[in-house]
């Protein structure tokens, strides 16, 4: 199985180095010097790493037969890809592949259906669950062991326990504790710390 593990970004110095923006939660064994990668596009590859090192926060990568700035800025917004055994699991016991996460079911800790996951999404603060709803809608559930408190593989099925206005509707999140509702409007025009 092919996973995405990195895209290139720009080049770095005049020596063929690259900034890339890592996409795996295994840098260490996945963007290793020695490793060789297929690219998308594929024309560009396959493309073996020779060199890693962090500089300020991030990655630079040299790449066998990349000696120079304009070879190195030639390969900008190419994605790197792994093979990955799609038996293999991550070594820490809560974490997982994006492949095994795709397509799980979502259900409140209730058993309420929220949807299904069609895609991670990886952001510098937390990754996201995309969640495609049974009406069609998208929810966007934050990766998180606070919100989704179970990931069961063999059941296919990612339990969640979100907080209020997470997943609601509109009107279920206007809806106040005391039984009546309050538009937006009128809760941004109430005084801090009155109720509406």
């Amino acid at each position: 199985m092919q996973l995405v593990v990195a895209r290139v970004g720009r080049a770095h110095g005049i020596k063929g180095e690259v900034t890339v923006e890592v996409r795996t939660d295994e840098p260490e064994l996945r963007l290793a010097p020695g490793a060789v990668l297929a690219t998308e596009p594929a024309s560009v590859g396959p493309l073996t790493i020779e060199t890693g090192r962090v500089h300020s926060g991030r990655l630079l990568l040299r790449f066998e037969g990349v000696r120079d700035r304009t070879a190195a800025e030639a390969l900008r917004n190419t994605l790197l890809i792994a093979e990955v055994d799609p038996d293999a699991t991550p070594e820490e016991p809560d974490e997982y592949y994006d492949h095994q996460l795709m397509d799980l079911d979502v259900v409140t800790k209730d058993g309420t259906e929220v949807g299904r996951i069609t895609e991670i999404s990886h952001l510098p603060s937390q990754d996201l669950f995309v969640v495609e709803r049974p009406d069609g809608s998208e929810a966007l559930i934050p990766f998180v062991a606070e919100i989704v408190v179970e990931i069961d593989l063999e059941e296919q099925r990612a339990v969640i326990d979100p907080p209020p206005g997470l997943i609601d509707d509109q009107t279920a999140r206007d809806e106040v504790a005391d039984g009546h509702s309050v538009s937006s409007r009128d809760a941004e025009n109430t005084p801090s710390g009155e109720e509406a």
